[in-house]
């Protein structure tokens, strides 16, 4: 049955480095490696493939797209309901395992990856793997861990689980072009709303000119790219106020899509795999290499916090954030206008 046919491998690819090693192994004993389709619905989204365009597609980012100027980076998945009929499920993958490992680390490689040499996929995929290999391995201080009250109650879920609901953690790239700058990304169930957000926040400028250019109180300029459940990206600058003093707001350079009738994710990966298209795909290096950033903390962690249903997560979280700010909570709805 293998021969010329393909198999589609659903996430999370393997419990962590060790199994997804031996599972990449069984898979290449029958398959080559591009007849391997490790699918993310998440790669399949048109806002997510947005950010390889607009980071590519366009010169002005390049420039600031950098240690130099780039203060710290957040990527934030919400999701405002619990784990339903997937306890089970759940108690054997919990959320570094389930969202961190996988989607948002395939965003952190879209924004931190190289150019690629070429417009073939594979090029791409290189990219996306210098990108893991050079992820600093987690530490159990790098992550708060939460579960939400009442997941103990759910079907399937044991009285005594410490599984995590909710993950936040403080990641670093060590390479040329991002080393120092602090990557945070946080995820979880029954937070106070559903939505994915990325938002990169640029330092002030170099000499306070004006006595608000630099704010003390907020954020600085940032980009901000939205990625559920509406697609946008937003550019925050300042801009003068009426008047004879110098003084002025930030306001952002918004640009909304709105994408009616747009394909679903799997809808367009499972017909990729079908005519062999594996540019949406992850490749074997990545997913190991990926797995050996998380890999120090799947065992060895900090005991879950409990938080309140609709909340923001466990306030201990705060304190991963606190010397860039504060973690960024996306706006609940979002439209053109």
């Amino acid at each position: 049955m293998a021969e010329h046919a393909r198999v589609i491998v659903e996430k999370p690819f393997g419990r962590d480095l060790a199994p997804a090693r031996e599972l990449n192994q069984v898979a290449h004993a029958v398959f080559p490696e591009d007849s391997i389709f490790r699918i993310d619905h998440f790669l399949g989204k048109e806002a997510t493939m947005n950010i390889l365009y607009f980071r590519f597609a366009n010169s002005f980012l390049e420039p600031i797209w950098n240690r130099n100027y780039v203060a710290s980076v957040q990527i934030t998945l919400s999701e405002d309901f619990g784990v339903g009929d997937r306890g089970a499920f759940y108690e054997t993958a919990g959320c570094l395992r389930d969202v961190i490992e996988n989607h948002l680390f395939q965003v952190v490689a879209l924004l931190a990856m190289e150019p690629p040499a070429g417009r073939g996929f594979g090029a791409v995929h290189s990219e996306k793997a210098k990108v893991f290999q050079a992820m600093r391995p987690l530490k159990p201080n790098d992550l708060v861990r939460g579960q939400y009250a009442g997941y103990r109650k759910e079907p399937n879920v044991a009285k005594n689980s410490d599984v995590e609901t909710f993950c936040a953690l403080r990641l670093f790239i060590d390479s040329w072009r991002w080393q120092g700058v602090p990557w945070y990304l946080s995820s979880g169930k029954y937070l106070s709303q559903t939505a994915t957000e990325v938002l990169v926040e640029l330092k002030p400028p170099p000499q306070r000119l004006f006595a608000d250019s630099a704010p003390t109180t907020g954020r600085a300029n940032y980009l901000r790219f939205r990625l559920s459940p509406s697609a946008a990206v937003a550019l925050a600058a300042r801009v003068k106020l009426a008047g004879k003093e110098f003084v002025g707001e930030q306001r952002e350079l918004y640009l909304f899509e709105e994408r009616p009738g747009e394909e679903a994710p799997y809808e367009r990966l499972l017909g990729d795999a079908m005519t062999g298209d594996g540019a949406l795909f992850t490749r074997e290096d990545t997913v190991e290499a990926a797995w050996a950033v998380v890999d120090p903390v799947l065992k060895t962690h900090h005991r879950a916090l409990p938080y309140k249903r609709r909340s923001c997560g466990p306030k201990e979280a705060d304190a991963l954030i606190a010397s860039d700010g504060c973690w960024h909570n996306p706006r609940p709805k979002e439209a053109s206008g």
